[in-house]
């Protein structure tokens, strides 16, 4: 398994950043490459999700699920289709984070662990003579900017203002 976890220092209450992060239709707003959201349910665990991803000449659409929901501090998902993937969304208080003049700080940590080789050329539909590997490849580093990207974004929107955000991205295979 791979995993790439995000974090970073949300000057908000834990509560108002659980309710932004739970809203998933609302995050095609913060991504370039994530296009549509449907869902299926009423947001809670058991709700299921169709995020639609568009990049170069591909698209696809991941098939998600909310496993668990602890308000205010997790969000736990997994994809049901394509790849072995399972995520997590923690928000973490963290008040001693709190510059002067900010009443609330909580850590945000954003971490997917999945298992590339659980990828199918079949299941991801790709222009011929492209091979898998080239995509997953050249995905890796989309990623990680990506993340950033929508960190930066998210901190924006809860915050109400722009700041320098100090993202944390760690990737590693366990």
């Amino acid at each position: 398994m791979e995993r790439v976890e995000v974090t970073t220092v949300i000057y908000a209450p834990p509560e108002r950043v659980f309710e932004f992060l739970v809203d998933f239709p609302g995050y095609a707003r913060y991504s370039e490459y994530l296009k549509d959201v449907r869902q299926n349910g009423d947001g809670g665990a058991g709700t299921r999700y169709q995020l639609e991803f568009a990049w170069w000449k591909l698209t696809y659409t991941a098939h998600s699920e909310v496993t668990a929901i602890d308000r205010p501090e997790s969000i736990d998902w997994r994809i049901l289709k394509d790849i072995d993937a399972v995520g997590q969304w923690r928000v973490e208080p963290e008040p001693e984070s709190a510059p002067e003049g900010e009443d609330h700080a909580c850590r945000v940590r954003f971490l997917v662990k999945y298992d590339p080789d659980s990828v199918r050329a079949g299941d991801i539909k790709i222009p011929r003579f492209v091979s898998i590997s080239w995509v997953i490849d050249k995905v890796k580093p989309k990623i990680r900017s990506e993340a950033k990207r929508i960190v930066e974004r998210v901190v924006r929107d809860v915050e109400g203002r722009h700041r320098d955000v100090e993202v944390t991205i760690d990737t590693s295979a366990d």
